[in-house]
């Protein structure tokens, strides 16, 4: 289950409703950083512009490729250890927007882990210390540290112990 919270909504789907959760600014100056950075080649500079505009929590050495859409809204709920590989055109979400109600959740990815391209990663969820998630997979529950995740939806492909185990 996602670590989620939830704020039931009366008026209208909680997306016309937007700019009563967030500020518009916000929503705004977030846009123009993540863009920014989505088509910037400088590791580092993808790293400064996320840490110090967007307050998401960075680790050193963490790498965000090509076209990574963190969450515009919240990025702040977002945070990424060391060594990690974040790959192209992956969405990381820390929101939902649904018909009677919205939530919103942290999104913690530990210390070397692999992301493949494609994957998107819902509100409230907790990947690992080195776990590989396989490309284009919808990461809609916490992922064991140390194990290979894969689909949609996403499977354990194999444990951390079973990856230990396997010849090289």
């Amino acid at each position: 289950m996602r670590k989620t919270e939830r704020y039931k909504v009366t008026e209208s789907n909680s997306l016309w409703q937007v700019y009563k959760t967030v500020p518009l600014l916000k929503v705004m100056k977030n846009f123009i950083v993540i863009q920014l950075a989505r088509y910037s080649p400088s590791l580092r500079l993808k790293s400064w512009l996320y840490r110090t505009f967007l307050k998401m929590k960075v680790g050193d050495h963490t790498a965000f490729a090509l076209m990574v859409m963190p969450d515009v809204m919240f990025p702040e709920r977002i945070k990424v250890g060391k060594n990690a590989v974040i790959g192209y055109n992956t969405t990381i979400l820390a929101h939902e927007y649904l018909i009677e109600e919205y939530r919103l959740g942290d999104v913690i990815i530990g210390d070397d882990v692999l992301i493949g391209a494609n994957s998107t990663i819902l509100p409230g969820v907790t990947i690992g210390d080195g776990a590989i998630v396989s490309a284009a997979t919808l990461v809609h529950k916490d992922v064991p540290a140390g194990s290979f995740v894969g689909g949609n939806p996403m499977q354990v492909i194999y444990t951390k112990e079973q990856r230990e185990a396997r010849p090289e």
